[in-house]
């Protein structure tokens, strides 16, 4: 194993103070809070919003699965609809879930539908074993019951439209799980429902997108490196940045140009967080 790749093994399972897991925790929830708000501001005036109580579940417990919102985002052959809603505590875990599906016509509406849920459903398992393994770790290391008792999980899923237009949509389903440490995974739809398809960047950017994407990529990367030379992003020989490829995830924004967005680690330390490109 070479220097740079054991340096970033040690610091990413360097132990986290107690401290800054309150302030990790604070800034999860005063961020989703903030991000509801501007969501919120930005559908109600064009949108009609009813609760609706679904017969379907989360797959995970009765009380998960309680409450479910239907909130149409206007589009033209389709709407977008908050299909699973549940914000509550349980056993230590505070659940923020907001589950998008489509509705239209065809079959493509209906595979990413099933997707997502698929993905939920993994996500918020995952949690709870996560926080089963802490919670046996926390005792056989020395743990008391009224320490534990201080300890809470966050886990998120919800969802963005980025654009959209009467036959064409672009939106982002976040999974979060913020707790001793945090993750984060993004995952882009990008659907034209006339033609019942997806979009790609080749579609987008013609038959030389693979060059384009990757000199914007190159180019934020670039313009990330400080007077001193340093950077979040790992060397190309080092596991970073070298090609996008079919499998590159993207978002549409609201002016049609397609966002790049890298999962976290992937290509750059945590710190960096989800790195996006817009190729324009």
């Amino acid at each position: 194993m070479n220097e740079f790749k054991k340096a970033r093994e040690d610091y990413e399972a360097t132990p986290i103070p107690q401290e800054l897991e309150d302030r990790v925790r604070a800034g999860i929830r005063q961020g989703k809070a903030n991000y509801r708000r501007r969501r919120w501001r930005k559908y109600a005036a064009g949108t009609a919003a009813c609760l609706v109580v679904l017969a379907g579940a989360l797959n995970l417990s009765p009380t998960v699965a309680a409450a479910a919102a239907e909130v149409p985002v206007l589009g033209g052959l389709f709407r977008v609809l908050t299909v699973r809603d549940f914000h509550g505590e349980e056993d230590g875990i505070n659940y923020d879930i907001s589950v998008p599906g489509v509705e239209a016509e065809g079959e493509l509406a209906q595979r990413v539908n099933d997707v997502i849920q698929e993905k939920v459903n993994a996500h918020l398992a995952k949690a709870q074993q996560d926080w089963e393994d802490y919670k046996e770790a926390f005792f056989a290391t020395g743990g008391t019951e009224e320490e534990w008792g201080e300890r809470t999980m966050d886990v998120i899923v919800d969802y963005e439209v980025k654009s959209q237009t009467d036959a064409r949509l672009s939106f982002v389903v976040t999974f979060g799980e913020g707790w001793v440490a945090s993750m984060e995974e993004t995952y882009c739809y990008n659907l034209d429902l006339a033609e019942d398809r997806d979009i790609t960047l080749a579609e987008l950017l013609g038959e030389n997108w693979v060059e384009q994407c990757n000199e914007a990529v190159r180019a934020g990367i670039a313009a990330s490196v400080d007077e001193e030379g340093f950077t979040f992003f790992f060397p190309p020989e080092e596991g970073g940045f070298a090609t996008v490829d079919e499998s590159t995830a993207f978002y549409i924004r609201e002016d049609g140009v397609p966002v790049l967005v890298f999962p976290r680690y992937s290509i750059a330390a945590g710190a960096a967080g989800s790195p996006e490109f817009p190729v324009e």
